[in-house]
């Protein structure tokens, strides 16, 4: 468990000179890589945990890179930002 935390400390350094969406990607896949070998004491559950963890975080993170912003959709579907309204 010791190790866990000096993995997600050590990614948490690393990163601090990416961008937000880069930041929450690598901070998303290491704490799931960890959870996920955690839970199944297996290599694919840390693949798998790594793989989930990297697009939530990724999500987040592009969405806290971009603050007073949200998203929106048209009545096509397509997705796009605009200033949130106040």
């Amino acid at each position: 468990m010791r190790n866990a935390f000096l993995i997600v400390a050590l990614v948490g350094i690393v990163a601090s000179g990416c961008t937000a969406t880069e930041r929450g990607a690598g901070i998303g896949a290491a704490t799931g890589a960890v959870v996920g070998g955690a839970i199944t004491n297996d290599v694919r559950g840390a693949a798998v945990g790594a793989a989930i963890g990297g697009v939530s975080g990724a999500v987040i993170g592009n969405v806290a890179g971009r603050p007073g912003q949200c998203y929106y959709r048209d009545r096509n579907g397509r997705r796009y930002v605009a200033a949130c309204p106040r």
